[in-house]
């Protein structure tokens, strides 16, 4: 194996409930507009990707805050403060790595194995949680695609692509970690190999295509998945 691509939310830290919903309803308070998402709501609103499409998706569906004529300009200043207040939430340490993660990441530095994400979620937001790992497995990704760097989210598989040029590997040479169906969806329509580390939200998901799904990576004395799994798996599909 060449590489081995994290998702952000859901896989890296488990954001969606405790961390990104809080902080879109913390800059609902900020501009006072009486929208507060449930835990519910949320997990609907999550099968729209991306936090800024996620909110228009919202507001279309019922109505826009009259006081605010302007759409995009609401949109960009609730995006900001809710970026702000999900990155605070990170420094205070209020969110922690899922099990098993960090050990994974060790496994594939010890390996010589590439690392990347690739999340469609706000750069700055991804970039903090990525340098909670700490300087020396920061410095160990090679890649880091986030944010606005794509024009289409998942689950096309744009991101992907995108990360196998940059790295300068073939499909088959590399493993996703992913923990819904929209990044399953773009991991294999970017013909790469796809772990599922299913996350609070995405438990009752369909991951029919997945090559594994586990519930979490896992750390001793329960890991669940390992480098040296991923490999098995990669080199029994190459081999079909």
């Amino acid at each position: 194996m060449r590489a081995l691509i994290f998702d952000c939310d859901g896989v890296l830290v488990d954001t969606e409930r405790d961390g990104h919903r809080v902080a879109f309803n913390r800059a609902f308070a900020a501009l006072d507009l009486g929208v507060e998402w449930d835990i519910p709501l949320y997990g609907e609103l999550l099968q729209v990707a991306g936090g800024k499409e996620r909110m228009k998706h919202y507001f279309d569906s019922v109505g826009w805050p009259a006081e605010r004529e302007d759409k995009d300009d609401l949109i960009r200043d609730l995006h900001r403060i809710k970026t702000e207040a999900f990155r605070g939430m990170i420094v205070l340490g209020e969110l922690n790595f899922r099990p098993g993660v960090v050990r994974l990441i060790d496994e594939a530095i010890a390996a010589g194995v590439q690392l990347a994400v690739c999340s469609t979620s706000n750069e700055r937001a991804v970039h903090s949680i990525v340098d909670k790992l700490g300087p020396a497995r920061r410095s160990r990704f090679d890649l880091i695609l986030a944010g606005d760097v794509v024009s289409r989210k998942k689950p096309d598989p744009e991101i992907y692509l995108r990360a196998l040029e940059e790295l300068d590997v073939s499909a088959t040479d590399c493993f996703v970690v992913e923990d819904n169906r929209n990044g399953l969806l773009a991991a294999k329509a970017a013909g790469i190999r796809c772990l599922i580390t299913t996350s609070s939200y995405s438990c009752s998901e369909d991951f029919r295509e997945a090559d594994l799904v586990v519930d979490e990576l896992g750390d001793p004395p329960s890991v669940r998945v390992t480098l040296e799994q991923l490999e098995q798996i990669r080199l029994e599909g190459a081999a079909g």
